[in-house]
Order: structure tokens, then C-alpha cells, then sequence
């Protein structure tokens, strides 16, 4: 397996983890950016000027035509992961994944949808305790 993008709903932020690894930790699995597939597009290109070969020194111009173009929401350029790391664990298992954008967002992922209770390390070594809903409900009845 390789790690694939997760984009959070309503968010700039998203996670590049292996599902696996990820869906562990969450009670509503998440699926990656790539299960919606590839698609294509098109655009207009706006009517511009260029040069034929290097050193010449007359302009062409080109008009203004529709372009099509494929889009992948998986997408990776290279083999390094992009983003900054931090760590999911319940004391059982411990993974390290990465995100993009905001890390109240990833914070927020959590709390909302944690299967276990966890401690989830910031990028900067902050540990957050995040506990279940349910293990939250009884700890308020004690």
C-alpha cells in the first residue's frame, strides 16, 4: 500500500496516511481523494502571442481555443510525502502520518470521530488526550 490524500470535509486540510492505518482510529471510515477517480476537464486558453523556436524573432499568434485537461483528486508529484507529520495512538497501535493545511482541522477529525481514546502528537510534540464520545458521556454521570 501507499499513502493516499484524504481531504477533511469543508477544510483546506488534508491527510496523506495508508486507509488503513488512518480508518483504525475512526469510527465512519474515511474514503481517499483517488476512489472518486480521474476526470477530465476543459477551459478556455485566452488568445496570446509566442515564439516558434528559441531565438526567433517573430511573434505568432495563437487564438483563443478550449482545452481539455485531466484532473486526479489523488494526485502526487514525486515520491516524497508532502505536508508535516504527527502521530495517532491508543496504546495498542502507533502510526505517523502526515497533513496539509491546518492541524485544528486533523484535531477536529478526531475529537469528532475517535473509535478509541487517543493521544494524538501535534507536529511540534503536543500531546491532546482525546477521548471517545461515549467514554466523555460517562465520565460527566460519575
Amino acid at each position: 500500500m501507499s499513502s493516499q490524500k484524504f481531504s477533511l470535509d469543508s477544510t483546506d486540510t488534508a491527510i496523506w496516511a495508508e486507509p488503513a492505518n488512518l480508518n483504525y482510529f475512526l469510527k465512519t471510515p474515511l474514503d481517499p481523494d483517488s476512489a472518486a477517480g480521474v476526470s477530465n476537464k476543459q477551459t478556455t486558453v485566452k488568445a496570446h502571442t509566442r515564439r516558434q523556436y528559441v531565438g526567433d524573432t517573430t511573434l505568432v499568434n495563437v487564438s483563443s481555443h478550449a482545452m481539455e485537461y485531466m484532473v486526479d483528486p489523488g494526485r502526487k508529484s514525486g515520491s516524497a510525502l508532502p505536508g508535516k507529520p504527527f502521530v495517532i495512538t491508543d496504546g495498542i497501535e502507533k502510526r505517523q502520518m502526515r497533513f496539509t493545511g491546518d492541524f485544528m482541522d486533523v484535531h477536529a477529525l478526531f475529537v469528532g470521530d475517535a473509535k478509541f481514546d487517543i493521544d494524538l502528537y501535534s507536529p511540534t510534540g503536543t500531546r491532546y488526550s482525546i477521548a471517545t464520545a461515549g467514554a466523555q458521556v460517562a465520565a460527566k454521570v460519575r
